[in-house]
């Protein structure tokens, strides 16, 4: 008895979890002037112009990444429109903001749409930044504050389990940069104990003026709550006072930051303006759920992007080369890849091992499907948690040391002609339940650059998966790899203690596989 009335107190507190009625919210949308914006004639006058075609510019590079988003807003002249999953109070979310604080300074209007997954306790200051005059921020799917968020999260299934986990910055309309970075250290080689490898694009032109049509959508969804809707208090110009005060020393504390170094001896608003940068000129399409995907069933197939994707998977005929950090392809996708590899098409995939990965309930997941796909003949390979690129070294509190190394980029490569980079997952979470964007280019040239870094990389960089059959008769898995650069075969999740992999052996067999 006491059982069902403390599961009954639960969904009593979720069901009082309420939303503000009658919210004020003006629609507003991208700025329809970009074009005579330096953005705008950098791409009109461009010399290898083609009719629909974009320019694009491949961000692997945390530092780079950083620096890219730095230079955009501080070439903004009109608007500034920004979604993330997260944008964390650390060192890189503190710059990153920053900039967008002195580009509102200059009169730019500047749009800021966040998930609320990773908001909890932050709206207060958040509203300070919104009490700018220039700009604008609103909360995706926003949890009840009445209520704490742990129990909402644990009992909300078909909404608060649903999120925005899109990833768009766009300045003027003129240029976007899309991928799987949220804001934050880790996702720019910045954390000292964890390294994202993580892959942006920074494209200019048509593509931009998509990804800020898209951004609207979300921005005047009935799912998108302004952040002074969610607080509590009226906020007066001194509390605009104290936050640009704040931000100012916490700015002038981070003058011998590395990120500020390079951006102040980055040519690359320079290379920008005068066309100087070796762009790739492609067209793409862009690939985008709608916003109103959470409103509708789990599993409705017309709010998936993944059937825009389809057809580029099936349509591959050599060769298929996949980047995805939580990769849980259920039944239907290792029938999938089944039929891709039985036509002769090459699947190769990189997913994150045990002791790289960041969710290890993803990981219990992935698992259940590791034989099937090196059955159906799959090459499956495994990060190494030690791989280190460009051999970065950190420090922390007088700590030299290697970060971590993590999967976190979310691409894939047909027949060395189209690349897809976005915030797409291979897993259920992405394809079902959250909102995802992405862009396909059509680019041989990318293409080629993003298949061969794997086939060079691979080898030092992963754990090569194999399914062996024993002398009696089973099936043993292997992984083959490399240590301080030596060979080496292990039996049993690579690095890994019994503990934990008795943790994800039990975890293997909860019917949670829609949920991650």
């Amino acid at each position: 008895m006491l059982r069902y009335f403390c599961l009954l107190s639960v969904l009593f507190l979720a069901g009082c979890a309420a939303l503000p009625e009658d919210i004020h919210k003006t629609a507003s949308y991208c700025c329809t002037n970009g074009n005579d914006s330096l953005l705008g004639r950098a791409w009109r006058e461009a010399p290898q112009r083609q009719p629909g075609e974009s320019a694009w510019l491949l961000l692997d590079k945390g530092v780079d990444a950083f620096v890219a988003r730095a230079e955009l807003a501080r070439l903004a002249e009109k608007s500034i429109d920004t979604q993330y999953y997260m944008i964390h109070g650390d060192h890189v979310g503190t710059l990153f903001v920053y900039e967008l604080w002195k580009a509102a300074q200059r009169g730019v209007r500047v749009r800021i749409l966040l998930d609320d997954i990773d908001e909890g306790g932050r709206d207060l200051n958040i509203a300070r930044f919104d009490a700018h005059p220039n700009i604008e921020v609103r909360i995706f799917n926003p949890f009840g504050r009445n209520v704490g968020r742990i129990w909402q999260y644990l009992t909300g299934f078909g909404r608060q389990t649903r999120r925005a986990h899109n990833k768009s910055f766009s300045v003027d309309g003129q240029a976007t940069i899309l991928g799987g970075r949220n804001i934050g250290d880790e996702y720019f080689s910045r954390d000292p104990d964890l390294e994202f490898q993580d892959l942006d694009v920074l494209g200019l032109g048509p593509v931009a003026r998509e990804v800020s049509r898209s951004f609207d959508d979300y921005w005047n969804s009935p799912l998108s709550y302004p952040i002074s809707a969610l607080v509590d208090k009226d906020l007066s110009a001194q509390d605009l006072q104290v936050l640009e005060e704040a931000l100012e020393k916490k700015h002038a504390q981070m003058l011998d930051s590395e990120y500020l170094t390079r951006l102040q001896n980055s040519p690359l608003a320079q290379e920008i303006v005068q066309g100087s940068l070796p762009w790739v000129w492609a067209p793409a399409k862009l690939v985008v759920d709608p916003p109103e995907k959470l409103l509708h069933k789990v599993g409705d197939a017309q709010y998936q992007m993944l059937k825009e994707l389809r057809p580029y998977l099936a349509g591959a005929r050599k060769e298929l080369i996949i980047l995805s950090p939580y990769f849980v392809p259920g039944k239907e996708g290792v029938a999938f890849l089944r039929r891709l590899t039985e036509k002769g098409v090459r699947v190769r995939i990189l997913t994150n091992s045990l002791a790289s990965t960041d969710v290890s309930i993803v990981h219990a997941g992935y698992v259940r499907y590791r034989k099937a796909l090196l059955r159906a003949g799959v090459e499956l390979y495994e990060l190494n948690k030690l791989t280190m690129r460009d051999d970065r070294k950190t420090w922390q509190k007088g700590r030299l040391g290697h970060s971590k190394s993590s999967l976190h980029a979310k691409a894939f490569v047909v027949d060395r002609k189209n690349l897809f980079i976005g915030s797409l997952n291979l897993d259920q979470r992405s394809v079902s339940q959250n909102t995802e964007i992405g862009v396909v280019i059509d680019s041989p040239e990318l293409a080629g650059v993003v298949a061969s870094a794997f086939d060079e990389q691979i080898d030092a960089a992963a754990f090569r998966l194999e399914l062996k059959q024993t002398d009696l008769g089973t099936e043993q898995l292997l992984w083959h790899g490399y240590v301080d650069g030596k060979p080496v075969t292990y039996r049993a999740e690579p690095m890994t203690s019994f503990w934990r992999r008795l943790g994800i052996g039990l975890l293997r067999w909860l019917p949670i596989e829609s949920q991650i």
